[in-house]
């Protein structure tokens, strides 16, 4: 995630996203996947967790960059990126992300 400051969940911008995902999610689950919103920055960043037969689909990479993160750049203004947070957790205290395997968080090929 972003080094930008987390926005809440009642926030206008994560609100939006959250609309968005949910139109999102049959489609995604179609598949025998699934799709969760974990977190907005302030800078637009979105992270993600791909559930499901997407953890291990090919495809999921695609998925993210053409399919999840397009759509929601064109439909909601401010997003700026997608990222998948996978086998990370946001750290309630400070809005840090938090490995669950014990490895550095990743920075998103997405991001802008």
């Amino acid at each position: 995630m972003s080094e930008s400051q987390l926005l809440e969940e009642s926030s206008d911008l994560y609100q939006q996203v959250q609309k968005v995902v949910d139109i999102m999610r049959p489609a995604i689950q179609a598949d025998e996947g699934d799709i969760a919103l974990r977190a907005v920055s302030a800078d637009g960043l979105v992270s993600v967790e791909l559930m499901g037969a997407c953890v291990t689909c090919p495809a999921s990479s695609a998925t993210m960059k053409d399919g999840i993160e397009r759509i929601l750049r064109k439909r909601v203004d401010g997003v700026t990126g997608v990222e998948h947070v996978g086998e990370e957790l946001m750290g309630a205290e400070d809005g840090t992300l938090v490995s669950l395997t014990g490895s550095t968080p990743k920075v998103s090929p997405f991001a802008s």
